[in-house]
């Protein structure tokens, strides 16, 4: 079984940063592609940025420029550095895996549970 474990949502004012971070832990061979997403109350769960496994990195438009996706394989972890951070930005922010598993062997989506962000003007 694989697990993803969200971190690093909180309150925050306009202007501010947060930090997310999305560890992977379980019967893992590997990983390929890592991202986030997010959902606001009331509107459809969007992409916000996705990294694959040898570091290339996309990022919406409505965020490019303020957030930044990383990850480090070693740590099957992912982050989401959010700068200059807007009201808009306001959602819940889950991570989410291609997780390449031996037993059996396939490869399979997994989702974080959610952490929220919330943005004051």
């Amino acid at each position: 079984q694989v697990q993803l474990v969200e971190s690093g949502g909180g309150l925050v004012q306009a202007g501010g940063s947060l930090r997310l971070s999305c560890a992977a832990s379980g019967s893992i061979f590997g990983i390929k592609d890592m991202g986030w997403y997010r959902q606001a109350p009331g509107k459809q769960r969007e992409l916000v940025a996705a990294i694959t496994s040898g570091g290339s990195a996309n990022h919406v438009d409505s965020v490019k420029g303020r957030f930044t996706i990383s990850r480090d394989n070693a740590k099957n972890t992912v982050y989401l550095q959010m700068n200059s951070l807007k009201p808009e930005d306001t959602a819940v922010y889950y991570c989410n895996a291609e997780v390449v598993t031996t037993r059996p062997l396939r490869v399979s989506d997994y989702w974080g549970q959610g952490t929220q962000v919330t943005v004051s003007s």
